[in-house]
């Protein structure tokens, strides 16, 4: 076994783990490290193959929750169609924009999301909504938005899709979580559909980033179980990760955008 094969499977085995231990946002990392420690040269490349991994990843996740009973299929299913058609418009103006740029503006979304992580999640009550029009229109707003941002930044969105459909629906945090899966899922495999229709994902790294990553996500799970009681802690401890692996991104991206600008 290579050494860069090596680095694909440990690359995608901490994604993975991170994945399954603090949940929404785990896969934020998937790729500064598949340009950065895997090696891919082109961030185009990058983001598609990140979108594969993330996506597999996401669905394999959702047969634990499905399983306890912690997905509201109806909604999941709604939300993961229409937010598709917002992945595909967000995967094709990634496309088309320079890959520095684009590594640019990741890395300011990365910033976002370790603010994001550093909130306490409150366990706040809520009342499922009735379905009506309000609804309807509110699940597809969310759902386009959502879809969009995770398409043109090649990330999963579970940070943007848990509380989106809470607001939405109203239905539990944990129910959430787990209808959420299937839309990151979706969301990545029309991502990657659209970059592969260009060539841009690599599929033996992009095989040997998933074979890991699920690995790593089953670590994850076990862990956080265990460790549930310190959940802000290993946010916090994340959040600090996501901010340092940031830096580095805007660093390397930095003149590349200002010349472009």
């Amino acid at each position: 076994m290579t050494e860069q094969v090596l680095i694909a499977v440990g690359s995608g085995g901490l994604v993975g783990f991170a994945l399954g231990l603090v949940g929404g946002g785990g896969s934020i990392l998937a790729t500064p490290l598949l340009l950065y420690a895997v090696g891919i040269a082109q961030p185009h490349i990058a983001i598609g193959t990140g979108a594969l991994a993330v996506s597999v990843n996401a669905y394999a996740n959702l047969i634990g929750h499905a399983r306890r009973g912690h997905v509201r299929w109806t909604c999941a299913i709604v939300f993961a169609l229409v937010g598709s058609v917002g992945a595909l418009i967000g995967s094709t103006l990634g496309k088309a924009m320079d890959g520095q740029r684009l590594l640019f503006l990741f890395g300011l979304l990365m910033l976002v999301v370790g603010v994001l992580m550093l909130r306490p999640r409150k366990n706040a009550t809520t009342v499922p909504k009735p379905v009506d029009l309000r609804m309807c229109l509110l699940t597809g707003s969310v759902a386009i938005i959502a879809g969009g941002a995770s398409g043109f930044f090649g990330i999963g969105g579970g940070f943007l899709i848990v509380p989106g459909l809470i607001l939405a629906t109203g239905m539990r945090s944990i129910d959430a979580v787990g209808s959420s899966l299937l839309a990151v899922g979706t969301f990545g495999l029309a991502t990657a559909l659209n970059y592969a229709v260009s060539g841009m994902i690599d599929w033996t790294i992009a095989a040997q980033f998933i074979g890991g990553g699920v690995l790593g996500g089953v670590l994850g799970m076990m862990l956080a179980t265990r460790l549930s009681g310190q959940k802000d802690m290993l946010n916090r401890v994340f959040a600090a990760l996501i901010f340092i692996v940031a830096a580095y991104v805007l660093y390397r991206s930095a003149d590349a955008f200002w010349q472009g600008s």
